[in-house]
């Protein structure tokens, strides 16, 4: 199958249950992309004792997963794509959710 989540909290736990469904789901063999969205282009900043997001977000990526980042999300808020996020745009997510089979949101 092939999944897309888009992520557009900046709520710790709710970023870290994102990435965890992902992995999950990259291990049972789908295809899996995520884009970040809105205050989801945070995500890198959020990672906690509690809610390892950084150590999710690097499994997802190493297990063959791929993140997009908001361009405009991410100027709005004085920031630039990361090579873990780089920045993408409408077309970008337009694509995912064109590709995916099921596309869920958190």
């Amino acid at each position: 199958m092939k999944l897309g989540i888009v992520i557009y909290s900046n709520d710790p736990e709710t970023v870290w249950n994102a990435f965890r469904l992902g992995n999950y789901a990259l291990k049972e063999g789908d295809d899996v992309k995520i884009f970040l969205l809105a205050k989801g282009v945070d995500c890198e900043s959020l990672d906690s004792e509690e809610f390892k997001i950084a150590e999710q977000m690097d499994a997802f990526i190493e297990k063959g997963g791929k993140i997009l980042a908001c361009g405009t999300c991410l100027k709005m808020r004085q920031s630039e794509g990361s090579e873990l996020c780089p920045i993408s745009t409408m077309k970008d997510l337009y694509g995912i959710i064109k590709e995916s089979d099921k596309v869920v949101t958190f």
